[in-house]
């Protein structure tokens, strides 16, 4: 995994430093010329796809020429991933990048493509914590109460996900290994159905994303035992963070945007200070708290060295956890 991530780092380093002519330095300042997609890894109306259309109206207001979002769910946002990877490398064709990509190349074996090697970092955009939140019915009101009851009761408690592999998925299993709990995995498709089941007792506990149950835990209709960030939510300020109770725990939903290999680096460099702009902007910062998000400004290359730090990460978990997709 280490080489994958000095190989995904070089790639990122070597379009930094491309060298700037003229001709191609016009290309960029024209550049888009016409409709751009931005190329979602899932349905509409989830916290990727309203993360990718804040951004695509930002950038089409920004840039005169529409940034269209195309979803395409499934197989873990791989189909998504493999449409921009065989696209045109012209900025045309761009993938709203996700914790999925990370988790991706280690849960499956037999992927067409390599995500470290075939996609190139554009810009971050938006970080936010997921949320441990309990089903109304099950008896504990902090973090150790919960881990008490879990290992009083192994095997017993089951703990939803939004999909094999997803971020919610793969930061339970993360709180399983370090609470040393033994909580049944049970996967929907996607985050909806999953907090519908939380509500009726049917599973116990869910790492949410933010946008699919702050609504809930304001109402009271749910129980937030912490969030998942290193530090505690601006969103939800009165819940505390997981690692307050197991030391050096932190996951987190992340998004940004990338671009087929050989990505012209004048392009690259162009959406990356439209974005960044944008993550300066009033307004968006205030779309971005209103889904419990904070702004996530990089440069190209260290937008890379943050995925393969997440890919590292996630990796070890997936295999610490024995997990297959494939």
């Amino acid at each position: 995994m280490e080489l994958f991530r000095r190989h995904f780092l070089r790639l990122a380093a070597a379009t930094a430093a491309f060298p700037i002519s003229p001709s191609r330095l016009a290309w960029a300042i024209e550049f888009p010329a016409r409709p751009v997609r931005i190329v979602v890894g899932f349905a509409a109306g989830g916290g990727t796809d309203i993360m990718a259309r804040l951004i695509g109206q930002w950038l089409s207001e920004r840039l005169g020429q529409p940034f269209v979002i195309e979803n395409r769910p499934g197989a873990g946002t791989n189909i998504a991933t493999e449409a921009v990877v065989r696209a045109r490398a012209d900025g045309y064709s761009l993938l709203l990048i996700s914790p999925p990509n990370s988790i991706n190349a280690t849960l499956y074996k037999n992927l067409s493509f390599d995500f470290m090697q075939d996609i190139t970092p554009v810009a971050s955009i938006a970080r936010e914590p997921y949320v441990m939140v309990l089903s109304p019915s099950v008896k504990a009101s902090t973090v150790p109460e919960f881990i008490g009851l879990a290992k009083a009761n192994p095997g017993k408690l089951n703990m939803a996900s939004a999909g094999v592999g997803s971020g919610t998925h793969i930061s339970g299993e993360l709180f399983k290994i370090m609470a040393g709990v033994n909580l049944v995995h049970v996967p929907y498709r996607g985050a909806s159905p999953a907090i519908t089941d939380l509500l009726g007792g049917q599973v116990q506990v869910f790492f949410s994303t933010m946008p699919a149950c702050i609504q809930h835990i304001r109402s009271g209709s749910l129980r937030a035992l912490a969030v998942t960030t290193a530090k505690r939510s601006d969103a939800l300020a009165d819940v505390p963070a997981v690692g307050e109770f197991l030391t050096g725990f932190e996951a987190s939903g992340w998004y940004g945007i990338g671009a087929p290999k050989n990505t012209p680096a004048e392009i690259v460099g162009r959406l990356n200070k439209e974005i960044n702009a944008s993550l300066a902007d009033p307004k968006l910062i205030a779309q971005l708290g209103e889904q419990g998000a904070t702004a996530f400004a990089n440069s190209p290359a260290d937008f890379a060295r943050f995925i393969a730090d997440e890919t590292v990460k996630w990796g070890n978990v997936v295999r610490e956890a024995n997990l297959h997709a494939d």
